[in-house]
């Protein structure tokens, strides 16, 4: 059964609905500009970027569709090389992958080491009933993602882990809610030294709550911990509900921590957030969720991502969300193989696991559409091959060029190849797509299901 966000509001079709649900749409001919949230296809929350070798790896927590309570199974990842574009990798990690774990995939944080991707996630043990943190690990940032102890790294019924190795390779584990805890982790990353210890919450450390004795600070959870020109960032959710994001800062890894203010105000149709903040080519960039996409709340929530600028003296000023999102790294290259599932924007379609490994774009109907932003043509592209499969007869792929009514390039129509992981290569002639433009691959054809796309690439003049 087809679920995609965008295509389950009003009989599927989404542009004018959206406009008015959200304010997230400025109409130009066919095309919305917003570019926040990053995801549409389901919703997402509890952002953990980490960079790797020139690429943002974005893990995710996922929130099931019509939930009203935290009800996750699984976690996801998605990476992107111009922070615009966003490929999905599908759910390397699931509750299944942690055979002591009953429910409740929480947020989580992904690091690397020595060859290997340490990803720290809370469940629920089902021998105790009580929350836990278990450890994944891969060798790829993509998984899959096995359990590296076969048990709970710690328990102590508290939330949110995120993982930090100092300069000198320390690492640490930092979590909790109602509390902040932190554990020096051992160079292998799945023991730690030493017992938990647990960080003062002290009103000047972490601000003042107000009509709350039993937590006086304004720190609730989802701690973030990073160090800057020789200062010790931990950026927070405050002060439920709804949550802020705030931070704070320390001479040291484990304080003392000093408060410094509010980051994101509270914002967004979600009553949490939870914040993951990375530097990348030259820019700083501020990951949060909320709740924008429709039928989103604060069970439904969505990743988001700002760019942003420290001020001089190194405190992070105030972000607000944005539809716009963060501007393009570069452009994309459309010359050499994209997959289907690298998306800007989209409306209608889903994702799903494609039988020769990866993800492909499937569930499309007729006036479906996806967006790929800032593709550069250059002098000028001759024909776009695609590797297309469909269990009915077909259909076809409009590539428009900076609208879903913008200029036609090029049409390529997609046989019925017997099955929808039954893949075939498809090539038809393009004329007119030349120089930098946003490409829009608008989906036509009869009723129901039409055609699965795996991936695509132009070829050149």
């Amino acid at each position: 059964m087809k679920s995609g966000i965008l295509g389950r509001v009003a009989g599927r079709r989404g542009v004018a609905v959206m406009s008015a649900l959200l304010c997230l749409v400025v109409l130009v001919p066919g095309v919305a500009r917003a570019d926040n949230p990053i995801v549409q296809t389901i919703y997402t929350a509890d952002p953990a970027p980490l960079v790797h070798n020139g690429r943002v790896y974005l893990y995710t927590g996922h929130d099931e569709d019509g939930s009203t309570y935290f009800t996750m199974r699984e976690w996801r990842v998605w990476s992107s090389t111009d922070m615009v574009n966003w490929t999905d990798h599908g759910s390397p990690m699931s509750l299944a992958t942690f055979s002591w774990a009953s429910a409740d995939a929480w947020a989580g944080h992904t690091i690397y080491r020595n060859g290997r991707f340490y990803w720290y996630v809370p469940v629920k043990n089902r021998a105790t009933g009580r929350m836990a943190i278990g450890v994944g690990v891969s060798e790829s940032p993509t998984g899959p993602f096995r359990d590296a102890l076969g048990r709970p790294l710690v328990e102590n019924g508290e939330i949110d882990p995120a993982a930090f190795i100092d300069d000198n390779g320390q690492a640490y584990l930092y979590w909790g809610n109602p509390n902040l805890w932190y554990v020096r982790l051992n160079a292998d990353m799945i023991s730690f030294s030493g017992g938990a210890t647990q960080i003062p919450l002290t009103t000047a450390g972490f601000g003042a709550r107000n009509g709350n004795a039993s937590r006086p600070t304004l720190y609730e959870e989802a701690p973030w911990v990073y160090k800057r020109n020789g200062l010790y960032y931990n950026v927070f959710a405050a002060e439920c509900c709804a949550e802020f994001i705030g931070y704070s800062t320390a001479p040291g890894p484990t304080g003392p921590w000093t408060y410094r203010g509010t980051v994101m105000p509270r914002q967004g149709g979600s009553f949490t957030n939870h914040a993951g903040v990375i530097d990348f080519n030259g820019g700083s960039y501020f990951f949060y969720h909320n709740g924008a996409l429709p039928g989103g709340g604060g069970f439904t929530r969505s990743v988001a991502v700002e760019k942003f600028t420290y001020n001089s003296d190194g405190t992070i000023p105030t972000i607000n969300m944005t539809a716009t999102g963060a501007p393009q790294v570069g452009t994309l290259n459309p010359y050499v193989r994209q997959e289907a599932e690298t998306i800007a924007w989209e409306t209608g379609v889903e994702t799903e696991p494609a039988s020769g490994g990866g993800m492909n774009v499937g569930w499309i109907e007729n006036g479906d559409w996806t967006k790929v932003k800032g593709v550069s043509f250059g002098s000028g592209a001759a024909a776009l091959n695609a590797r297309v499969a469909s269990g009915t007869s077909g259909g076809r792929i409009e590539l428009r060029l900076g609208g879903t009514n913008g200029t036609l390039v090029g049409t390529c129509t997609v046989p019925g190849t017997g099955g929808w992981q039954t893949w075939t290569t498809v090539t038809c002639p393009i004329s007119g797509a030349t120089g930098t433009h946003d490409l829009y691959l608008r989906f036509a054809g009869g009723s129901g299901y039409l055609l699965n796309v795996d991936w695509w690439q132009f070829q050149p003049r």
